[in-house]
């Protein structure tokens, strides 16, 4: 399941993130990955409905991917430790490499 917020991830930014995730219905060893490309900001009601979505990701035993973070956005996640929680990959072909190298590991 892919998410893609754009512009200000602040308090009206997160909680439509935050209710577009609520909106899925998790399966059982799901990715969900938020692409942060078009997010230019983020203050700490952005950061609370990231925290929020990995927490429902991992209850549902799903696995939460985010990407294509910015410079401002990063800082924000280093500052908090937050970066050392979320996995973090530079693209979004990048977890579609994780994804089908799980899927081999998994058949092989």
């Amino acid at each position: 399941t892919l998410f893609k917020p754009e512009g200000r991830m602040d308090l009206q930014g997160g909680n439509a993130l935050s209710e577009k995730m609520a909106s899925v219905v998790p399966q059982p060893e799901q990715f969900w990955v938020i692409d942060l490309q078009k997010v230019d900001f983020m203050d700490s009601s952005g950061l609370v409905s990231l925290v929020k979505g990995l927490k429902a990701a991992r209850q549902s035993n799903c696995r939460l991917f985010l990407c294509n973070v910015a410079a401002p956005v990063r800082l924000v996640l280093e500052l908090t430790h937050l970066d050392s929680v979320f996995e973090i990959v530079n693209t979004y072909e990048d977890v579609l490499s994780i994804i089908e190298n799980q899927k081999l590991a998994v058949a092989g």
